[in-house]
């Protein structure tokens, strides 16, 4: 079974820039995102593929390893390179990605070379799965940095049994179907492919009664809640990788990693271009042609005294010098916009002095 191509994922051709591979995957996971599409598994799984794809496109070093792969082969159906004079390995595979000493995934036998993308090691390193996660980060705290909780649904070592299977007391016997090895083997083409037995479930032994809490599977669904660092200036499709917080191996292995993907959700008042911090603040026609001060809040919660001149137009910007978001040691400033208001009704008195100044200013009405 060929993998599925991670340019073709995003739409985007091998070429290109790490910009174009962002600006891709922030379209698509906006598209598919499951906040835009409850209840729909097909858009979920399409969201799953966008981050996927983009968490090893986005990564110089994965993804170099990933364009290696996808020179020889690996992704269009497994067909093999010729194999020069007296090279010892198979398909023209480099020394790096010989197939002797891994196990196989479910990518048409490169399960277990594609994951050492994601740091899982070969079979005397079992590691857990990695688990990805979107959370939704509130506006200020993605801007100036701070922590966020998150819930993980994970899977857990069944504490009954201990991994075993089996019920307290059973007696674990080796499996016939796998020779207590935990791995059966089949050929596909010229690659053994090695899979966990469905039998013991990669265990190499078959309790004599299942576990009453687990039902023989060793390990249970549960929660665990992790606190999450959320970088300054972070942008919705920004990625944190914590390693050893993913799913838990429950042989002994490393734990996988966690990938976090950020949603940045909108702010009622503020909102953000490049490191600067726009507010927009309501005046009135007196204050406009008459001029101003005003007291406006600013992204760390003070509040700043800003001068508003005479005849100041609908549209106008003020700077507030050095209350942006701050990265790379460079910090920008809080622009505020103005927007005049205009009464909904006059009184007959105030539409009688309106008249006269419009008249006395020679303003058509």
């Amino acid at each position: 079974m060929a993998a599925k191509d991670f340019y073709q994922v995003l739409g985007v051709p091998d070429s290109a820039s790490q910009d174009d591979i962002k600006k891709a995957y922030r379209r698509l996971a906006k598209q598919y995102h499951p906040d835009a599409n409850p209840n729909n598994a097909k858009a979920a799984e399409r969201f799953k593929e966008v981050s996927e794809a983009h968490s090893t496109l986005s990564d110089p070093e994965k993804r170099k390893q990933y364009d290696q792969m996808r020179r020889y082969g690996a992704f269009d159906g497994m067909q093999r390179r010729p194999q020069s004079a007296g090279a010892g390995r198979t398909g023209g595979m480099p020394p790096n990605m010989e197939a002797q000493g891994y196990e196989f995934g479910d990518l048409g036998g490169l399960g277990d070379i594609f994951s050492s993308i994601f740091g899982r090691g070969r079979r005397d390193e079992p590691r857990g799965d990695t688990l990805e996660a979107v959370v939704e980060v509130p506006f200020r705290v993605a801007m100036l940095g701070g922590k966020v909780p998150v819930t993980l649904p994970v899977t857990e070592t069944c504490a009954t049994c201990s991994g075993s299977g089996g019920a307290p007391g059973a007696t674990l016997s080796t499996c016939h179907e796998c020779q207590g090895r935990g791995t059966i083997s089949f050929g596909q083409g010229n690659f053994a492919v090695n899979r966990p037995c469905p039998q013991c479930r990669g265990r190499g032994k078959i309790p004599s009664q299942p576990c009453p809490t687990c039902r023989g599977a060793g390990e249970i669904r549960t929660e665990r809640r992790v606190t999450i660092t959320v970088p300054p200036a972070t942008e919705s499709g920004d990625r944190v990788m914590l390693r050893g917080q993913g799913q838990g191996n429950g042989q002994g292995g490393q734990s996988g990693d966690l990938v976090i993907t950020f949603q940045v959700q909108p702010d009622r008042f503020f909102r953000r271009e490049g490191l600067d911090i726009v507010a927009d603040v309501p005046i009135n026609l007196a204050q406009a042609a008459l001029g101003t001060r005003l007291r406006v809040r600013t992204l760390d919660g003070k509040k700043v005294l800003l001068r508003i001149p005479p005849g100041t137009q609908p549209g106008r910007r003020f700077r507030i010098k050095g209350q942006g978001i701050e990265k790379g040691g460079r910090r920008g400033d809080q622009l505020v916009g103005v927007t005049v208001t205009v009464p909904d009704e006059l009184s007959p008195e105030q539409q009688e002095l309106l008249k006269k100044f419009a008249d006395s200013a020679g303003l058509k009405y």
